[in-house]
């Protein structure tokens, strides 16, 4: 039974979340809601940054691809969850399994270096306000959205790959509502120290770099609030300032909750918790953060409901 290797695993049995079966129904509508209007806020921002000229600019470029990036990441796990939740049909075949995990790190990856890319823009703005529009070229741009995604797409594609490689035993079962990669990793049968090593590696190159130019950014645009007093070109700047911190912490919260909670005693349950907090709550919570925080898009989003009432 240990010696079976992958042809033989043509699905995984995902257990979803400990939920009693009377509570089924109202979970369901619970994570329903916060799905649609996770795909709602964030599409509503990508609406508005296309609609409304003044918000043509960089930081707001990033941000709806930080807005299709979250939308894309919710619907790789949540639309199953909400399905085996509702059929108990709790089966996911082999190459579903492998391509949620793959979509789920591409993703994940993606939002990772946006948070970055867009600290970066808010150093810029703040520090060298007069060299903004010559620094933050819309080349620049472009290539710094580009380059999060391929870098995203081959740690992805690694991770993939490795996983095809080995073996994997008869057990099946994955407690969990998605195929989580350090689950799928207890189910082998083969040797894993080169995975495990390239999930630390390709873990330090995707959180810990990012993180750490997230944290010398704001490092630098505090130095230079302190030394001289913002004008109001920079007063502006930081506007977006707040709502970006906000989201950085709760992302990052998250994974570090997601992080520690695999030393617990109860790993499996506060795995699931964190995974829910990391995929499902902050998402939704996005689109509240930068539209309720942030005066440009709020200026937009009366625009664009003034305009609907009146066309009506």
């Amino acid at each position: 039974m240990r010696g079976e290797n992958q042809s033989s695993v043509s699905e995984f049995l995902l257990l979803g979340l400990p939920i009693w079966p009377e509570q089924q129904a109202v979970f369901f509508a619970l994570f329903l809601g916060m799905y649609l209007i996770t795909v709602l806020g964030n599409l509503l921002i990508i609406l508005l940054i296309r609609l409304d000229s003044r918000l043509h600019t960089p930081i707001y470029f990033f941000l709806s691809h930080l807005a299709f990036t979250d939308v894309s990441f919710s619907s790789v796990t949540v639309p199953k969850m909400l399905m085996n939740m509702q059929t108990e049909h709790l089966s996911i075949s082999y190459p579903g399994c492998i391509s949620q995990m793959y979509f789920y790190i591409l993703f994940g990856c993606v939002d990772n270096l946006l948070l970055a890319v867009m600290a970066y823009d808010r150093y810029v703005a703040i520090c060298h306000p007069l060299y903004y529009t010559t620094i933050m070229k819309e080349d620049l741009c472009v290539l710094l959205v580009a380059g999060s995604w391929i870098l995203s797409c081959g740690s992805a594609l690694l991770h993939t790959l490795l996983l095809t490689q080995v073996s994997f035993c008869a057990d099946n079962i994955i407690p969990h509502f998605f195929c989580s990669l350090p689950i799928l990793l207890r189910l082998f049968c083969s040797n894993t120290s080169v995975n495990e090593l390239v999930i630390f590696t390709a873990g330090a190159a995707v959180v810990i770099l990012p993180l750490t130019g997230i944290l010398v950014s704001y490092g630098r645009i505090g130095a230079s609030i302190l030394k001289v007093p913002p004008t109001k070109g920079i007063r502006k700047a930081l506007s977006t300032c707040g709502s970006h911190l906000s989201v950085v912490s709760l992302f990052y919260g998250t994974i570090m909750a997601l992080y520690f909670s695999s030393s617990s005693s109860n790993s499996n349950d506060n795995d699931m918790i964190a995974s829910l907090m990391y995929t499902v709550v902050t998402p939704m919570l996005n689109p509240f953060i930068y539209s309720l925080r942030n005066r440009d898009m709020k200026l937009a989003l009366e625009i664009l409901f003034r305009n609907i009432v009146f066309t009506k």
